[in-house]
């Protein structure tokens, strides 16, 4: 099951005009659940600080959580980075024709990451399971945060958090269900592997939970993998998927809110914190 395509198809769709963009963010901030728990954490990380603050989003993407960000608090200074350049200048076009001039865009590789005491916050979505030198990465978060700096991590845990399944490996299977698994280098962290890299990093405090429990994990099927399997199987579902969504958001709504709000014993991702 390919991921990066079917983004890069809805990119092109949602880039059309700023409006577009937006409500493509929009979208983002409903359907996905990561962006309930991180909207979540940063709200408590926000409680806690005071005056102009200099973020990082390191993977940013689309650059949704910069949007956020930026829009939110106006004084603050943000910095996405991403691997690739087409990413990039695609963030930079849109957020230059908004007006929001409190964010930046760069092409950065994070295990070079070289900016020592410079951030009040670290944010990296959707990042660590596709980097092998992950503590390496731990590293530079913890050197280019400011003394008391917090990083903010989600991931998928190693509960099933890229949906592997039996047969992912098997090269003669292709049902349309294969695994995010062909986009990672890890299926993902435990809370203990994930606090330990942590701490090896020289953070002191951390906090580790499960995200994704059982209303998560249906929530997830609903919003997210079946309809990537169904454009995994072909564009025309394009057509489809908004009848689709109009049926299942109401179900994915309060799936979202009791997951979000609920403590979880075990589940598919997790939200990993700590502070330097």
């Amino acid at each position: 099951m390919q991921y990066d395509p079917i983004k890069r198809k809805l990119g092109v769709v949602f880039n059309r005009t700023p409006v577009m963009r937006k409500l493509f963010y929009r979208l983002l901030d409903i359907l996905l659940l990561r962006s309930w728990h991180i909207r979540k954490a940063i709200k408590e990380w926000e409680k806690g600080v005071d005056g102009k603050q200099i973020i990082l989003d390191a993977g940013s993407g689309f650059g949704q959580y910069d949007y956020y960000l930026a829009k939110r608090h106006k004084e603050w200074q943000i910095k996405g980075v991403d691997v690739k350049d087409e990413q990039i200048e695609d963030c930079n076009d849109f957020f230059q024709r908004i007006g929001l001039n409190n964010v930046r865009f760069e092409v950065a590789d994070l295990t070079k990451l070289s900016e020592p005491d410079t951030f009040n916050m670290v944010l990296c979505v959707d990042v660590m399971e596709h980097i092998e030198e992950d503590e390496l990465v731990l590293r530079n978060y913890f050197n280019s945060l400011k003394k008391g700096g917090m990083l903010l991590i989600s991931t998928p845990s190693d509960q099933g958090g890229s949906d592997v399944h039996h047969h992912d490996h098997d090269d003669n299977v292709n049902d349309g269900t294969r695994s995010f698994v062909d986009e990672h280098v890890r299926d993902g962290y435990s809370i203990q592997e994930m606090t330990d890299k942590m701490k090896r990093a020289g953070f002191s405090k951390t906090e580790v939970q499960y995200q994704y429990g059982k209303p998560g994990k249906l929530a997830w099927r609903l919003s997210m993998k079946y309809p990537i399997v169904m454009l995994n199987k072909s564009y025309i579902f394009f057509v489809i998927l908004p009848f689709y969504y109009l049926l299942t958001f109401p179900f994915v709504l309060l799936l979202n809110c009791l997951d979000v709000r609920g403590n979880h014993k075990t589940g598919t991702g997790i939200v990993a914190r700590a502070w330097k």
